[in-house]
């Protein structure tokens, strides 16, 4: 592993919702929140205003509202999102073939072979955050560094539109300071159990051994001691593989009706597949996840030995698995579809129809 690697992590700033005030100028500067009603459904993302008011993406819609009465809600354009992340993958691209993807709205690169003129990767990311700009109208925030770990961290410290930069010189001091809550990867349930054990900032986390570490948080415990040391060798890879594709919808009025059940997982399967289609994938294991009026919910999954993509099949099964081992005997506010244990190998798959017993 190079010992001089530059990392530069992007990360878009409320994508989702930025590209909703973008393409409707009545929307820029208020708070939007995307996905949802004032009445039912969860947000998917929210802009900067509408996060002043503490609405977050994964919040019940009912609750957003409550905090931000003028919140706006706007119903999401996923194929808009893609092609604008499209735009933005090609601008990466232009810098590095090593980029990795975390979603539509973030990536690594490994910027350490360096173009002529280019001095490091502070001015790759700002020049790859000019161009995003220059070519979409959105801003993104980067951080800069050594390894994944820390570009990560440096990308979320001056957001939005912002940037950072942490050196091995600065990393040390940077992360015995930190608050243990702000360390990526550490939840708030951890960082509390982490506080109850006198482990409340980085410096109080060095003082531990990694046995210890490992006997009360498991193997992470051992990352956790390696990260505080600012370690991860972990590699940029291009060829990342996604491991599940899904969709899922909330509805506006309870369902009861089979049948309506029914018609809505077609519409659902329909998006996952076009999902699979594109990346040239498919899954042997489908998921149908199934939330109830309630907000408690089940999923059910089955797994077989050859792989499916085609809309029909998804829906076939995903007909299987609402009926059996009976269809949902409470109303039902919300369904998904996710197709996993996918191959990414285009070919092979291609034209198999299946036929899975359930017995």
């Amino acid at each position: 592993m190079s010992e001089n690697r530059s990392i530069v992590h992007i990360d878009m700033d409320a994508f989702f919702a930025s590209v909703e005030q973008l393409d409707n100028p009545a929307l820029r500067g208020k708070p939007v929140a995307v996905g949802g009603s004032k009445l039912r459904g969860v947000v998917a993302a929210a802009s900067y205003e509408a996060r002043k008011y503490g609405v977050r993406s994964a919040m019940p819609s009912v609750t957003a509202a409550r905090l931000c009465p003028e919140l706006i809600f706007v119903k999401g354009r996923f194929e808009r999102y893609r092609e604008v992340s499209h735009q933005i993958r090609e601008i990466f691209h232009r810098y590095t073939e090593l980029v990795e993807p975390l979603s539509l709205d973030e990536a690594y690169l490994d910027v350490t072979a360096q173009f002529p003129g280019i001095t490091g990767g502070k001015e790759v990311a700002t020049l790859i955050r000019g161009e995003i700009f220059a070519e979409t109208g959105l801003t993104a925030s980067a951080g800069v560094s050594f390894n994944k770990f820390l570009a990560k961290m440096a990308s979320d410290l001056n957001k939005p539109n912002g940037m950072a930069v942490i050196g091995r010189e600065d990393a040390d001091a940077f992360l015995h300071q930190l608050p243990i809550g702000k360390f990526y990867g550490i939840g708030k349930a951890t960082a509390g159990k982490m506080e109850r054990l006198g482990i409340k900032t980085g410096s109080d986390l060095l003082k531990w051994t990694e046995l210890d570490l490992a006997r009360h948080f498991g193997k992470t415990g051992r990352w956790y001691y390696r990260i505080v040391r600012g370690q991860d060798d972990r590699e940029v890879r291009p060829d990342r593989i996604r491991k599940s594709v899904g969709a899922e919808r909330t509805f506006s009025e309870d369902l009861n009706d089979p049948e309506t059940m029914l018609a809505e997982i077609a519409n659902i399967a329909q998006k996952v597949s076009r999902h699979l289609v594109s990346m040239e994938a498919a899954g042997r294991t489908i998921t149908l996840k199934i939330k109830y009026f309630d907000f408690t919910q089940t999923t059910r999954s089955y797994t077989g030995s050859l792989y499916l993509k085609e809309s029909a099949d998804l829906l076939h099964h995903g007909q299987l698995l609402l009926e059996k081992p009976h269809y949902p005997e409470k109303p039902v506010r919300l369904l998904g579809l996710t197709v996993s244990n996918l191959n990414i190998e285009p070919g092979p798959f291609g034209g198999v129809q299946l036929e899975l017993p359930f017995d």
